[in-house]
Order: C-alpha cells, then structure tokens, then sequence
C-alpha cells in the first residue's frame, strides 16, 4: 500500500512540474502558443485570469499587452489543467518571476477568473485596478469575457 502512495505522490507532483519553451505566437491577451523541445508548438490558456476577447473592448490591448511582456522570450510555465478546447491551463513566469495573470489584472486587462482560481491576492488586484479605473475599468459597462461568450 505504501508502494502505491509513493507512486501516487511522485505521479501528482511531477505533473505540476515547471517547464520552459519560446513564445512564438500570441492569439489573444490569455492565450499563446510556445515552442518547446523537438520544435514542437503548443496552445496555453493563462490560470486565473480571463482577457477581453477579439472585437470585444479592450481585447487588442490585452493581446498587446501579453506581446509586449512574453512574445519571444523563454518563459517558464506549470501546467495546471486542460480545458475544454484541448488547451494546457498553465500558470507562466517570466523576467524572473513575474506571474503573466497577475500583471494582466494589475494592469486592468483581464478579470481575476474566480471561477477557477482562489488565489485572493488576484482578487485584490482586480478590486484595486477597478479602484484607480484602470484599463478596462475605465468603462463603466465593462463585460466579462465569460458573460460575452454567452451572449454570442
């Protein structure tokens, strides 16, 4: 039975493992494609936040945004799920240590995805940048991605 536990344990960390490769795409402000070993590319959705979508307000400042932090960099990166679209959910790090969902809330660029997330301290930067209006709080009417979606 310990044999198993050990297995178990070893399995459930490893998956949680950091990871590097090259960003070499950005499709929108929460979603980039990464080169990794043997030149093979990947999608990653970001963990925790949720970026204004193309042709929604603030959806191309959101993806310049991300390509002005990340676009060419080696970046390193947790996977955390997969969605339903097949996406790796990760979590991604760069200049070290700087957490991509984090700057993208601070920045007013994406909401805090608490839906998916109990990480507080994101929460705190989204009320914050709410506070100051800044990015997409400065419109007042401000609709979540996910409301978005359900309206198309």
């Amino acid at each position: 039975m310990k044999k198993n536990s050990v297995v178990l344990a070893i399995l459930f960390f490893s998956s949680f493992q950091c990871q590097t490769g090259k960003i070499v795409g950005i499709k929108d402000g929460d979603t980039v494609v990464i080169l990794v070993d043997g030149n093979v590319q990947k999608i990653l959705r970001l963990a925790e936040v949720d970026c204004p979508k193309s042709g929604q307000p603030f959806g191309n400042n959101a993806k310049q945004f991300t390509s002005g932090e990340i676009y060419g960099k080696i970046i390193e990166y947790v996977q955390t799920d997969t969605d339903q679209y097949g996406r790796i959910i990760t979590e991604i790090y760069y200049d070290d240590g700087k957490y991509l969902s984090a700057e993208l809330i601070k920045s007013g660029l994406g909401w805090w995805y608490y839906h998916y997330s109990d990480n507080k301290e994101l929460g705190e930067l989204e009320k914050t940048a709410r506070e100051q209006k800044i990015g997409l709080w400065q419109d007042k009417n401000a609709v979540a991605p996910w409301e978005w979606r359900r309206k198309k």
